[in-house]
């Protein structure tokens, strides 16, 4: 499966380089602040993680940019109604893609089954020197489309002891989600940040030329310990500082409260 992720790189370094420097520095920037400070602005995170959810199900699945943006809407209003279990989702769902790639690179059948998909993004780097911005989106969702089909076929091949540790994480982390829902969204805040700040250097090292996605391949145990200690850190910072900002707000708000009254019954109503 990672062969397709590697022949994409190589595809990637044609692009256009704003293709490669705008959405690379957005990413590090905005994985930088979910990283370190997303649970202190998790009203917000939700509703914009629901909303880029139901956005990519209904561009991707749908095909219609009319119905993913109502799908984005409407995701966005039930995360934001449903926080607690919105949470608990988004935790089971980034355990479930993590594990679930890990065995695909581990499991002997799996990587078996992946090797024997046809793909369809082959010759594209016997294409033009410069992938133009426009087609851009072209390229991209051949690929999403080959990724898919492996995806489809590593799920088939995948192993029963891997469906079941998956399971038993699954329930963990939805228990979890519930009864520790603090530590879960720090958890999946300081994930999402780790990932979109690889991402985003991914695309930056790309436009200087690199190939970091080989590189992380070569040293998948090097570039997973990591991600894990980035995971942990950003986990942590976030535990110790975001209460304080809470509480800050909280008697912030409720000075604002108390100042009217006050104002209202002056010295006579002490």
């Amino acid at each position: 499966m990672f062969e397709i992720i590697q022949n994409f790189e190589q595809t990637a370094l044609r692009f256009s380089p704003i293709v490669l420097i705008v959405p690379g520095l957005l990413a590090v920037i905005v994985g930088l602040f979910i990283w370190l400070g997303g649970l202190g602005f998790r009203r917000i995170l939700v509703a914009v993680v629901g909303a880029v959810t139901g956005f990519s199900c209904g561009f991707f699945i749908v095909g219609n940019i009319m119905a993913a943006g109502v799908l984005a809407a409407a995701v966005a209003l039930i995360a934001s109604i449903l926080q607690r279990l919105f949470i608990a989702i988004l935790a089971v769902s980034l355990v479930l893609v993590l594990t679930f790639f890990v065995f695909t690179g581990i499991c002997p059948e799996v990587i078996k089954a992946t090797k024997d998909v046809r793909v369809t993004t082959d010759k594209i780097t016997d294409q033009s020197v410069v992938i133009s911005v426009r087609e851009t989106p072209v390229v991209v969702k051949a690929y999403i489309v080959d990724f898919g089909n492996m995806v489809k076929q590593a799920a088939l091949h995948m192993p029963a002891y891997a469906w079941a540790i998956m399971a038993v994480l699954s329930v963990v982390v939805l228990a979890a989600g519930f009864f520790l829902r603090r530590l879960t969204l720090a958890l999946c805040c300081a994930v999402l940040g780790t990932m979109l700040i690889f991402a985003g250097m991914i695309s930056l090292l790309l436009y200087k030329g690199s190939v970091p996605i080989s590189g992380i391949c070569d040293k998948p145990l090097f570039f997973a310990a990591v991600f894990g200690a980035m995971t942990a850190f950003g986990a942590f910072v976030q535990l110790l500082l975001c209460p304080r900002l809470e509480k800050s707000a909280k008697s912030k708000k409720e000075v604002e409260s108390d100042t009217p009254a006050k104002k209202k019954y002056g010295w006579r109503g002490s």
